[in-house]
């Protein structure tokens, strides 16, 4: 596909997006703010040279967020910019940098909008969070000389396929970037068979990564025993982290299922929007439950669950719980970031579903800080377990903590590349 019909297919969905914010809104208010600024419109007053990194979300901001704090230590003189494609995304960026950075919503991948964002903004590097691939604003970036690295690349098998089918377009569009910083030997093999290896490799570079180095906030501690205060600290208490539609279902299948006395199970759906969502189906299912927005004393004997219906506080919730399971892996969406769970020495658990984090949850599996298990019947009988079973909880906890502590440094790695495309003067 020549980039031209890409882009003729992007203006003909282009009078739909203001539908598809306002249907979107209607769960989510937020996505009915800050609307010019999808089609390149800004008023951000920008008072310094920028470097912007591109973050689409949660995951991807708060990944980024190590390398973003060292940026800003060695050049003052630079203004970060982050940009972002969801509110809760945007609402991470203000919750872990507050007014330090200026952030925004990357428009949409037009020759117009791009090129209003880059006026704007006149960016002196820009970085691409993990497989973000907006050919227009590559092409925009290359045309102005402006330097663009994809950072923290990963591709999975699926995406792999995915962007193959672009042909042409996906080609030229990895061999217009700068450079790529890869997460591991696989990303770079796949993004090099991607980019048709014939034609010369593509400057990718193996640097690990980026959430290996996120370290907790230092109130996560705190925040944690007061929720375990609330959960009570004789309770078990089992996390499901992150999870995705239908899969709350099944976690409450497979806790009845392992029939352990006094159990506190703690939901945190990975959608706030999904919030009332997962509240109507513990109640339709007849589950004493409690919001974790409403929680303010310890919580009765009687309550069985409490959603996390809350934003920012997923550290703290690893530390209130004695086991973790990692959701979006059960069912096949590829999984979450195991590697905050572990950064926070806890037993983690996922399903068969974990491509999107695959390099990072093979290493934790063979360091024996994580299990995977197949199905509802085999989370029931992992649970059973775990938690009849002190001891190898404990063994579990500090692995975990061992693996998270072992391949560090794609910060620094990453922050070395940045230096040579914009050296500190």
């Amino acid at each position: 596909m020549p980039r031209l019909i890409y882009t003729f297919l992007i203006y003909l969905l282009l009078p739909f997006a203001p539908l598809r914010l306002l249907w979107r809104g209607m769960r989510q208010p937020e996505y009915r703010r800050h609307w010019g600024e999808r089609f390149g419109f800004f008023k951000t007053p920008v008072t310094k040279p920028v470097i912007w990194m591109h973050c689409v979300s949660v995951g991807e901001t708060r990944g980024a967020a190590p390398l973003i704090k060292l940026l800003q230590q060695r050049y003052p003189q630079y203004q970060i910019l982050i940009t972002h494609a969801t509110p809760t995304g945007r609402e991470a960026g203000e919750q872990l940098f507050g007014d330090s950075v200026l952030r925004c919503y990357l428009p949409y991948d037009t020759p117009g909008a791009v090129a209003r964002f880059l006026g704007h903004f006149q960016p002196r590097l820009g970085m691409l969070m993990e497989t973000e691939l907006w050919f227009n604003l590559i092409a925009g970036c290359k045309t102005r000389d402006i330097p663009i690295l994809l950072v923290n690349a990963r591709l999975s098998a699926k995406s792999a396929q995915g962007y193959a089918r672009l042909g042409r377009l996906a080609r030229n569009g990895l061999r217009q970037l700068t450079a790529i910083a890869a997460q591991t030997m696989q990303d770079e093999e796949r993004l090099q068979a991607l980019a048709g290896g014939g034609l010369g490799k593509l400057p990718v570079e193996v640097t690990g990564n980026l959430k290996f180095d996120v370290t907790p906030p230092a109130a996560a501690a705190e925040l944690g025993a007061a929720l375990r205060g609330y959960f009570g600290n004789a309770r078990p208490v089992f996390l499901a982290a992150s999870t995705r539609d239908g899969e709350e279902a099944m976690i409450l299948d497979a806790v009845a299922a392992a029939t352990i006395p006094q159990l506190l199970t703690v939901i945190v759906p990975r959608h706030p929007q999904r919030f009332d969502e997962v509240a109507n189906l513990l109640t339709k299912r007849g589950v004493h439950f409690l919001r974790r927005s409403r929680l303010d004393s310890a919580v009765p004997a009687r309550v069985q669950v409490v959603l996390g219906d809350s934003m920012g506080e997923m550290f703290a919730y690893y530390a209130a719980c004695d086991a973790a399971f990692i959701g979006g892996s059960l069912q096949p969406l590829g999984g979450q970031n195991l590697i905050e769970a572990s950064a926070m020495s806890k037993p983690v658990l996922v399903g068969p579903h974990t491509f999107n984090f695959a390099a990072a949850t093979e290493m934790a599996i063979a360091a024996k800080a994580a299990w995977r298990v197949q199905d509802v019947a085999d989370l029931a009988r992992a649970l059973q377990r775990l938690f009849g079973d002190p001891e190898l909880r404990q063994s579990m906890s500090w692995k975990a903590l061992e693996f998270s502590a072992s391949a560090g440094g794609a910060t620094q790695r990453i922050a070395d590349l940045v230096s040579r495309y914009l050296p500190d003067r």
